[in-house]
C-alpha cells in the first residue's frame, strides 16, 4: 500500500509504503537487529512502556540531534527507548560510541525492513525510514504517534514526552 501527502523532504512530496497505524490499536511487531547483529523484536519488550524514535539516518544532523535528545531524556523516563534506522549496525555502533549514546537501544531495520513496512514508514523514493516518534503502552497498544511532516525537521519532543508520561501514569 502506498500513501502520499503525508511527508515531504525539503518540500518535495514523498510516498510512504505500508498501512497507516491507528492510535489505540495493537502495535505491530517487527524484527530488527542490534549493534551485535542479534535480532530484537518489539514483542521482546511486552509489559514495558516503549518509545520508538524513527530516523532516516544517524549520519545526518537532524537525526543526530533527535537521537541525542532522546538519549538524554531516556535517563529520566521509566520506559524502554528505541531508535530505529536503516543504517548498518556497525555504523550505528560507531555513532553511539562516538556520541555517548548509552541510555537507549539503537536498532537497524536494514535486513527485512519489517519495522518500516509494518509501521508504514518506509519512504518509497529514498528507501529510508520516515522521521517519527511512537509510544507503545505496557499492553502493547499504540498510545501516541507522530510522523514528522517534513523529513528534514525535528519531532515535537514536548508532545512525545507528555505522551510517555500519560501512558506511564
Amino acid at each position: 500500500m502506498e500513501r502520499s501527502g503525508i511527508i515531504t523532504f525539503k518540500g518535495d512530496p514523498l510516498t510512504l509504503l505500508g498501512a497507516a497505524l491507528e492510535t489505540g490499536s495493537a502495535a505491530p511487531d517487527f524484527s530488527c537487529v542490534n549493534n551485535e547483529m542479534k535480532p530484537v523484536r518489539l514483542s521482546d519488550f511486552r509489559g514495558d512502556l516503549v518509545v520508538i524514535s524513527s530516523v532516516p539516518s544517524l549520519d545526518t544532523p537532524v537525526c543526530e540531534i533527535q537521537t541525542k535528545r532522546y538519549n538524554e531524556e531516556a535517563s529520566k523516563l521509566d520506559c524502554k527507548l528505541l531508535t530505529i534506522s536503516l543504517d548498518l549496525p556497525f555504523a550505528q555502533k560507531r555513532f553511539c560510541v562516538g556520541n555517548g549514546v548509552e541510555n537507549l537501544t539503537v536498532l537497524s531495520d536494514y535486513q527485512e525492513r519489517s519495522f518500516g513496512k509494518n509501521w508504514g514508514l518506509l519512504i518509497n523514493e529514498l528507501k529510508l525510514l520516515a522521521r517519527g516518534v511512537f509510544v507503545v503502552d505496557k499492553e502493547g497498544n499504540l498510545a501516541y504517534q507522530q510522523i514528522v511532516g517534513e523529513v528534514a525537521e525535528e519531532p515535537d519532543y514536548g508532545a512525545s514526552l507528555e505522551a510517555v508520561r500519560m501512558a506511564g501514569a
